[in-house]
């Protein structure tokens, strides 16, 4: 069985998407820990709404390729995710990724794991470390809480939205 990170985010109903988002994800393997929520401005592309962001970690045999072509498929479509192929940060209901593939580092199907913004977006950090704060980052060989810590401070504001809880979802 494999630890199995997973980031998410949404600008568009997000209250209303992460929660379900959570939920189906839950069923898609042992659900160990999810973080709190976080809210965020958008990157990229700035004239949108805020983005809320939380992380899940399950455990699975699934392979990396299936969490992308079966789970992350599957969530984003449920939750109609329509890609604007001239904006990559364009508003969106629901952005899963894989960020860690347990201490696995690998390429698949075009994505880097672990993945990079892991290292350079407290949005993805902290909501990460929030869930096993002493997993060591296989590339950089640091904690993701020692990761997060490094980057508290960048990227503009990050709100903890204790509104928004997460935990009831499964």
């Amino acid at each position: 069985m494999t630890k199995i990170f997973l980031s998410l985010g949404s600008n568009i109903a997000a209250t209303c998407n992460l929660p379900a988002a959570v939920r189906l994800l839950s069923n898609r393997g042992n659900l160990l820990a999810i973080s709190s929520v976080w809210q965020s401005p958008a990157v990229g592309f700035p004239d949108q709404d805020d983005f809320l962001n939380a992380a899940v970690m399950l455990e699975s045999d699934v392979s990396a390729s299936g969490v992308y072509q079966e789970w992350i498929a599957d969530v984003e479509n449920q939750l109609d995710r329509e890609r604007d192929p001239n904006n990559k940060n364009a508003p969106r209901t629901i952005d899963v990724d894989l960020s860690l593939y347990g201490n696995r580092v690998l390429t698949v199907l075009g994505h880097q794991i672990p993945d990079p913004d892991i290292l350079t977006r407290h949005h993805v950090a902290i909501p990460l470390a929030e869930l096993d704060a002493m997993f060591v980052h296989p590339s950089c060989r640091l904690t993701l809480a020692e990761i997060a810590a490094s980057l508290q401070n960048t990227g503009g504001a990050l709100i903890r939205r204790d509104d928004v809880d997460l935990r009831h979802c499964s």
